[in-house]
């Protein structure tokens, strides 16, 4: 566990702890947390903002391999998602899991992003600069990590491993940005990973 406190404490001086209501704490049973990003995962990763929804530019649509991933988690009910996209910063919270099919929607109990942690402490205006706009997804992970104070076992879905730590490797399930879960040899390992979570 002190690895991951190290991880989260290169933040800035001052940064505030946030807790979702529903992040596992030391007495929870709810332990197995899967980090799940979208983009290049659940769909192309050719997705941008217009007129403020998302639209995916290129063929396929939106969240088309979520059935695979409804499929891979079906034989592990106890794993829950914590969203690790940027659509959770970009949209919300509330948009971001609502956008997932149901049987997802139901397993998501938070975000490595908080809409708190991008505003001042002064007046409440949001902040570009911040030290989560630019942390890696692996260092926004290792803050939630630090924050819950307990044990998770967890695997993180993700097309992109910059600055993944080398010892957590074997967490990360990369993908293809274009053929994200759409890829069996991906679902294959997805598969073998949650049997040992």
């Amino acid at each position: 566990m002190d690895y991951w406190k190290s991880v989260a404490q290169r933040r800035p001086a001052g940064s505030t702890e946030f807790r979702s209501r529903n992040e596992p704490t030391m007495n929870d049973s709810r332990n197995k947390i899967l980090f799940l990003d979208f983009d290049g995962v659940l769909h192309r990763d050719a997705v941008y903002l217009e007129h403020r929804r998302p639209v995916l530019r290129g063929s396929g649509t939106l969240f088309e391999w979520a059935p695979n991933l409804i499929s891979a988690l079906e034989p592990h009910p106890d794993v829950q998602i914590v969203l690790s996209t940027s659509w959770v910063r970009a949209r919300g919270f509330g948009r971001a899991r609502d956008a997932l099919p149901p049987p997802l929607r139901e397993k998501v109990i938070g975000g490595t992003w908080h809409s708190k942690m991008g505003r001042s402490e002064i007046g409440g205006f949001r902040l570009v600069n911040t030290w989560w706009a630019n942390a890696t997804r692996y260092q926004q992970i290792a803050a939630y990590i630090a924050r819950t104070k307990t044990d998770i076992n967890w695997l993180a879905i993700d097309d992109n491993d910059t600055g993944w730590a080398e010892a957590c490797r074997d967490r990360l399930i990369l993908t293809d940005s274009d053929r994200g879960l759409s890829d069996w040899r991906v679902l294959a390992l997805l598969s073998e990973k949650l049997l040992s979570l």
